[in-house]
């Protein structure tokens, strides 16, 4: 890689635009200084927030277009008529000409993963992509994948989720062997779903060098970060996901108002206010905003549509990252040597099996 990262931001995309991704850009460059950007979008919108600030307006170029894909945009019709022309296809398109080393985006999802597959193509072996999150924990932080990217997965695509979610820990966490484990509704080997045991029993069979796999994990295991690596199909993980984001935003309701319903309750507060500010910054969603699209060929991070510029830093921030140490180059040697010739081995030895024990 170059000296410089080079991120391709889609500027219309989320709830607010430019004037979110602008600030967003310019937070996370005093932090990652080694980047430039390229913003794409109208023009007109943009200048003026980049001009605002000489440091981002040196490292910073404006692509022109005044189509923008909108957040209620159904995939279909985003692919159709935003295809070449929004601002969404614009930003990967210049990672697909290797003009971008990431895209960040805070549109809509459905739209950014249908246009990522089609735009960026699917890594070779990979059948699905995966949102990969960073999730917060009593251990510190954990993968989750799939938060949201597809509904269902069979097995096969279950290991090639753990493959890839465990070449992102061992690069992001500087883990050598990450412990991995499988969403289920209980730890025993006969809970779950088929596809979850089957994808279970290639696990364990497989012979995963790079992998500690741990086996079914619950829900509760999730915030207690039991493993490294959670894995499960996208409907249930992005479940997980809002109902994780929605219990912080509760709890931080209740302390406000617990906090501030007597005068002694006040007082305890500015006592414990350094403990509450940690917790307030432990619990701060903003911190691990931004999800990465694994398995295609090119790095796309999500951000959420409705983050402030803090929250948009650090997806930016994470791109940034996972640009700058190779992780779609190592994620592919993952599969290569794991997942795609194992599996299939995998299968060849239980066909031949059954075979045997018929005859």
């Amino acid at each position: 890689m170059t000296d410089k990262v080079r991120i391709a931001l889609d500027a219309m995309g989320g709830d607010f635009g430019p004037e979110i991704v602008a600030p967003g850009a310019a937070l996370a460059l005093c932090r990652k200084p080694d980047m430039t950007f390229l913003f794409v979008g109208d023009e007109a919108r943009i200048r003026p927030l980049v001009e605002a600030d000489p440091r981002l307006k040196a490292v910073s170029e404006i692509l022109h277009t005044d189509v923008a894909v909108r957040m209620e945009d159904k995939p279909s019709v985003a692919l159709r008529q935003g295809r070449r022309r929004s601002s969404m296809w614009l930003a990967l398109d210049a990672v697909k000409a290797r003009q971008a080393h990431v895209a960040v985006s805070a549109g809509n999802t459905g739209a950014l993963m249908a246009m990522s597959r089609f735009c960026l193509r699917m890594l070779p072996g990979v059948e699905r992509p995966a949102i990969a999150a960073i999730w917060p924990t009593l251990r510190g932080e954990s993968i989750v994948l799939d938060v949201g990217a597809t509904i269902g997965a069979d097995a096969k695509q279950l290991v090639d989720f753990a493959v890839m979610g465990s070449a992102m820990a061992r690069i992001l966490f500087d883990i050598e062997r990450p412990t991995v484990g499988l969403l289920n509704v209980g730890v025993e080997e006969i809970k779950g779903v088929e596809q979850v045991k089957e994808a279970a029993r290639l696990l364990r069979e497989g012979g995963f060098p790079a992998i500690d796999f741990r086996g079914f994990v619950e829900g509760d295991d999730l915030g207690r970060g039991t493993v490294d690596v959670v894995v499960t199909e996208g409907f249930s993980g992005n479940i997980a996901l809002k109902t994780a984001e929605g219990t912080a935003r509760q709890i931080a309701e209740y302390l406000r108002a617990a906090l501030s319903r007597t005068l002694m309750s006040k007082i305890g507060y500015l006592l414990a206010k350094h403990a509450f500010d940690e917790l307030r910054d432990k619990m701060d969603p903003r911190k691990v905003n931004g999800g990465v699209f694994l398995g295609l060929d090119g790095v796309v991070i999500k951000s959420h549509g409705g983050t402030d510029a803090e929250g948009f830093a650090s997806a930016v921030e994470l791109g940034y990252d996972m640009a700058r140490y190779d992780l779609t180059q190592k994620i592919q040697q993952g599969l290569v040597h794991g997942a795609g010739s194992t599996v299939a081995e995998i299968s060849t030895r239980r066909d031949d099996a059954l075979v045997e024990a018929a005859s």
